[in-house]
């Protein structure tokens, strides 16, 4: 009887979101690429050499539509096909310059649409969302490959103007902070590039996206401060505030420095919470009234690093 109700449960979650995906797909997918012809786009950008039965058996398309959409695009300039060395009788397709361009034009419409969707939804059920889609991927899929991937790496070219992204999103929409606030995150983000040495700033990406990040700059010849500290909150409780912690503590280890402070505000618990839990200690308090429109109460929290650390 139960497996009943799961089965009617299943058929009536099958239903609405269809009719969900339907109402996107209409604003998204139009002429010239309707929304299978975009599939294909996105799956040949995806795989990169990939052969048109490997695009059509993953996508489920018909073998003589599958061919007449590849014959378009590539008489449009969209693929290219190349001969494999493995294989004579084959072709692995790839998008042209024109291609991309047409992929990364879906992937913004796609993004616009989908961010409209979600809009009016608070952020605490968007990241309950977003959490059981990754539940029921997982789930169906029942792959390890499949499943979330959280990974830290240091910074690359342009990561630094996504780390200013990241904070000015964050504290403008949940704490309401001002731009004063974004300007003196990108001021201190510039200084920064200009000059690293004896830091590092690090990125903490979910399956490839960025979502974190955390760094330690050089304030003395054995003192660190550690810097620009935030986490999506759409990605928050997933363990990546202790493997960003970890990272910038180990790297302080390594440079041999005696001693880490930050800066912090009083009203983001989590962090605070956090920052105790790696033997920070409160040291000094003042007060702020320039990124909000009330006074925010600023803290200074230090470490030393011969502490024992969790």
């Amino acid at each position: 009887m139960e497996s009943v109700q799961h089965v009617e449960k299943i058929r009536k979650f099958n239903r609405f979101y269809a009719n969900l995906l339907g109402k996107i797909d209409q604003e998204i997918y139009h002429k010239p690429f309707p929304l299978t012809e975009a599939r294909v786009i996105t799956e040949i950008n995806s795989r990169n050499g990939s052969t048109a039965t490997e695009v059509r058996e993953v996508l489920g398309i018909d073998k003589g539509y599958m061919s007449r959409i590849l014959q378009r695009f590539e008489e449009e300039n969209v693929i290219r096909k190349e001969r494999s060395s493995e294989d004579q009788r084959q072709f692995l397709l790839y998008l042209t310059e024109s291609g991309k361009d047409i992929y990364h034009q879906l992937v913004d419409d796609a993004d616009r649409e989908v961010g409209k969707m979600i809009q009016p939804i608070s952020k605490q059920n968007q990241s309950k969302l977003v959490s059981s889609m990754e539940t029921i991927e997982s789930i169906f899929a029942n792959d390890p490959a499949s499943r979330t991937e959280v990974t830290i790496r240091s910074f690359q070219p342009g990561d630094v103007g996504y780390v200013a992204h990241l904070h000015g999103t964050l504290y403008s929409q949940t704490y309401q902070f001002g731009s004063i606030f974004e300007y003196y995150v990108m001021k201190g983000l510039t200084d920064f590039l200009l000059d690293n040495e004896g830091g590092n700033l690090w990125l903490a990406e979910v399956n490839g996206q960025i979502v974190g990040s955390i760094a330690i700059t050089r304030s003395s010849e054995r003192v660190a401060q550690l810097r620009w500290f935030v986490i999506d909150e759409s990605y928050q409780g997933m363990g990546i505030g202790k493997k960003l912690m970890d990272t910038a503590i180990a790297f302080c280890n390594e440079q041999e420095y005696h001693h880490v402070f930050l800066w912090t505000v009083s009203i983001l618990e989590t962090a605070r919470y956090l920052y105790q839990k790696y033997n920070f200690t409160l040291t000094e308090e003042k007060s702020n009234k320039e990124w909000t429109g009330s006074t925010l109460l600023e803290e200074r929290w230090d470490l030393e690093l011969s502490t024992p650390k969790p």
